[in-house]
């Protein structure tokens, strides 16, 4: 479905007689309380938002979150991408209103520009459907909804490469779609990224993704997938962009004194 069709049914919905204020969304739940499935995915969720909130990599005003609904329609469940960005768009101040809580495409007035899916096991439905969804009659995908809904970039990270197998994926860490007249056509390249370092640019975001091997809140460097710019140079966590200032600063410190000159007199 393109955004303009999206956009219409959204227009006949608000057109609806029986529409008096607003539409009357108490029947969905939009929270089930339902935790995050491991440490690895949860922190790979807040690394694909902090960063675009604390270095302002993008014009405001936007949105990026993680695991909240994205309800596209008043009947049925919500589809929740690990993590979303939309642009042009930002959360409401009361949160205490039911319909400013979820990712409600009627309230903001258009889909997401991206979607992300990290994969921690095989019951996601990212690219195919699990036995689990077969069992209870599910007849779509990830993929094929945000496809029919117009979210112009589809973002599927294996880490721990659980999709293996599956034709798609083919041994690639990290794919990427964006939607064409003819559903999704791949932004990667046949082989998909296997490795860290190689940039896919989102042109119609503005922004990139890559692949990035380092240390995130831990000690241990890990296999991450990350924002970044144009050059390939990540979007910076305001932890890391802080540790950076903090060592320039040593280095200029460093260099004064070599010059005989005290920095604390500077």
């Amino acid at each position: 479905m393109t955004q303009q069709l999206l956009n219409d049914e959204t227009q006949q919905l608000l057109d609806n007689e029986e529409i008096v204020n607003e539409l009357d969304i108490s029947h969905l739940t939009i929270e089930d309380d339902t935790p995050v499935d491991n440490f690895q995915s949860e922190k790979q969720q807040r690394l694909l938002v902090e960063p675009l909130y604390s270095s302002k990599a993008l014009p405001v005003p936007f949105l990026a979150a993680a695991n909240v609904g994205l309800f596209y329609k008043l009947n049925g469940d919500p589809i929740v991408p690990d993590s979303m960005l939309s642009l042009g768009v930002q959360c409401a101040e009361d949160f205490f209103q039911k319909r400013n809580r979820s990712y409600f495409v009627w309230e903001f007035g258009k889909v997401p520009e991206v979607c992300i899916e990290i994969v921690s096991n095989q019951e996601g439905d990212e690219l195919i459907l699990s036995r689990k969804s077969r069992q209870k009659g599910r007849t779509t995908t990830k993929k094929e909804i945000y496809a029919q809904i117009g979210v112009r970039y589809y973002v599927v990270f294996d880490p721990l490469e659980r999709t293996q197998g599956q034709d798609e994926m083919d041994g690639a860490l990290l794919r990427v779609w964006s939607i064409s007249a003819d559903g999704y056509t791949e932004l990667t390249p046949p082989q998909g990224i296997r490795g860290v370092g190689e940039l896919v640019w989102l042109n119609g975001a503005g922004i990139g993704l890559m692949l990035w091997e380092g240390q995130f809140e831990e000690d241990v460097a890990r296999l991450w997938l990350r924002w970044c710019d144009r050059n390939a140079q990540v979007i910076p966590t305001g932890a890391e962009r802080a540790d950076n200032a903090e060592s320039k600063a040593h280095r200029l410190a460093d260099r004064l004194r070599e010059m005989g000159i005290n920095p604390d007199e500077v």
